[in-house]
């Protein structure tokens, strides 16, 4: 029996078989979880529960289940009863050396995850921006939070489609097409097409305000645009493309590629066919002009009507919302459906669920799983959002700016003979990686207050600690004139015995339950602590444990323990979208 990536599934299996085999009822679960370190890898707490509804003794079932397990299993681990009746599993030394041994490179890493979730196809909406308008600092959480979420579904085996729902529809266009006829700066808007675009939608909403004339024209232009006027069509086209490409701009300096940018507007003439499905299905009722959806089992949607149509029959988010359900599973075939907003949109996203299920029960479409992922605020010091000194929202493109700038001061402190353009190259993936590790660190639903002085830190967990973990490592075989990659340094390698060996190789096989709990609830916070967790156990054993030494067997083990812990490290960072360096 040769060791699998996914031990804890293995182990889950055959306590389900063990009892069978040891007579017990198919009601016996065996409620696997990681175990407390100090006691084993796994432990299984499902003998108490079983025997207490049955009053049975406890540790006698345990033992029923201990002696029904195969033999190999046992081989593979040490078993021990524990309290009441846990059941403990520590993975012997040997094993552990197996598991190291077997999943030596990247590609080894991600066969093995690819088990969870094979043959599963994902849309995947995130970033979604209101198109002419800059991005602020608030979108950066949706950006890498849903980056981070599409490479780990990818990394464990499933078809990540990447959606980026622009918002490229609506009133706001009737303003910024009137500021355009009437406020254009063409020099400025080819120097910076967002902030001339953001400047003439509040010099047309002020027009508007002081003369109802101004405010006519600006809804007379929307309404072209919605009857398709070729002029009103062509500038609004312009304002898109000018707008993705700034948009761009900042993707690709976060090294983030999205597959289609499907925008509201490309669901506008799809949204007359969900108000006939929706009435037909008896789903939507007229209500005060308006079409809506009540949920009457509910505690507030009983009352608090889902608007699929405004009372002047113009369509709404919940409209072109509804069609981008449908089109997901109908033209993608998506198995599953995540979107990734603010908490402030909670309230839309239930009820759009709830309307959805309902409308494909009805209509005979297949269900989606649906996953509404949301997140937190980024607080300044002062504990309120975080903003400029005036007041106003930080510009995104200006926060990555800062970032790399403090890195850069850092590593020209720590490393001046470096040249300027390597410099530049660390501090590039030392200030970006910076804020995109502290945003993925926290647990995405918490508000989390944003430090330079913290985020920057070479202590604790942040990713110039673990990136340096990277470089460290990097060097320890740089110094040994070695590749971590080549097979020839550990070979010979026997079962780790120091306290620091044994820590680490148990802390490394943990790496395939992680992903596993990580995609499991969508939280990228789990993945971050247990790279911060094993790169602390690397460098207790560096300090314990002297690598380069004379017996060939422990220089091969101890140099095995160094290259798995370098392709763990380097892959976990990768899935959360940070660039590692060979030299810090």
């Amino acid at each position: 029996m040769s060791v699998s990536f996914h031990l804890a599934a293995e182990l889950d299996s055959a306590l389900q078989s063990a009892a069978q085999a040891a007579g017990l009822e198919s009601g016996f679960a065996p409620e696997l979880r990681p175990a407390d370190p100090r006691h084993g890898d796994f432990q299984a707490n499902g003998a108490l529960g079983y025997a207490k509804a049955r009053r049975l003794n406890p540790r006698q079932v345990a033992e029923q289940l201990i002696g029904a397990l195969p033999p190999p299993l046992r081989e593979r681990f040490d078993v021990a009863i524990a309290g009441p009746g846990f059941v403990n599993f520590t993975l012997r030394p040997a094993a552990l050396l197996e598991w190291v041994q077997t999943h030596d490179n990247a590609q080894h890493l991600k066969a093995g995850a690819a088990a969870l979730y094979h043959g599963r196809r994902y849309v995947v909406d995130y970033g979604s921006p209101n198109t002419a308008k800059q991005m602020h600092v608030g979108h950066i959480r949706s950006i890498i939070i849903g980056e981070a979420i599409c490479r780990l579904l990818s990394f464990c085996g499933a078809e990540v489609i990447r959606d980026n729902h622009l918002g490229d529809w609506g009133t706001q266009f009737g303003m910024i097409l009137h500021g355009y006829r009437h406020f254009l700066d063409q020099a400025a808007l080819e120097r910076d097409p967002l902030e001339e675009f953001e400047r003439l939608y509040k010099a047309a909403s002020a027009a508007c305000k002081a003369d109802p004339a101004a405010l006519e024209q600006a809804r007379l232009e929307l309404v072209r645009l919605q009857q398709g006027d070729p002029a009103a069509v062509a500038l609004w086209q312009q304002v898109n493309q000018l707008s993705l490409d700034s948009l761009n701009a900042i993707y690709r300096r976060l090294d983030v590629h999205y597959d289609h940018f499907l925008g509201e507007s490309f669901y506008r003439d799809k949204v007359d066919a969900i108000y006939r499905e929706l009435t037909a299905t008896g789903l939507a009722v007229e209500s005060q002009g308006a079409l809506v959806v009540f949920h009457p089992e509910h505690p507030r949607f009983a009352t608090q009507p889902f608007i699929v149509r405004k009372s002047d029959g113009a369509s709404n988010y919940a409209s072109t919302d509804l069609a981008t359900m449908a089109y997901r599973v109908e033209h993608f075939r998506a198995d599953g459906v995540i979107v990734v907003t603010d908490t402030r949109q909670n309230d839309h996203f239930e009820q759009l669920w709830l309307t959805t299920r309902k409308w494909f029960a009805a209509t005979g479409r297949p269900q989606p799983e649906f996953q509404h992922v949301t997140f937190g605020t980024i607080l300044g010091e002062d504990g309120k959002a975080i903003k400029t000194r005036s007041g106003d929202p930080i510009k995104l493109q200006d926060l990555l700016n800062e970032a790399e700038e403090r890195a850069f001061a850092l590593v020209t402190e720590k490393s001046p003979d470096l040249p300027e353009a390597e410099r530049r190259d660390i501090a590039n993936a030392v200030g970006l990686g910076a804020v995109r590790y502290a945003d993925l660190s926290q647990n995405r639903s918490s508000d989390y207050v944003f430090s330079w002085e913290k985020i920057l830190s070479f202590e604790g967990n942040t990713a110039p600690y673990l990136l340096y973990a990277v470089s460290r490592i990097r060097s320890i075989f740089r110094k040994a004139g070695l590749d971590p990659a080549d097979a020839a340094a550990t070979a010979g390698a026997t079962p780790p015995e120091t306290p620091g060996e044994l820590a680490l190789a148990r802390k490394l096989v943990g790496f395939a339950t992680v992903l596993n709990l990580t995609t499991t609830q969508l939280r990228p916070h789990f993945l971050c602590t247990y790279l911060f967790e094993l790169a602390g156990e690397f460098s207790a054993f560096y300090a314990a444990d002297k690598v380069i030494v004379d017996e060939a067997p422990v220089r091969a083990r101890r140099l095995l323990l160094c290259a798995r812990s370098l392709l763990v490290l380097e892959n976990g960072l990768q899935l959360l979208g940070l660039r590692t360096l060979a030299r810090m």
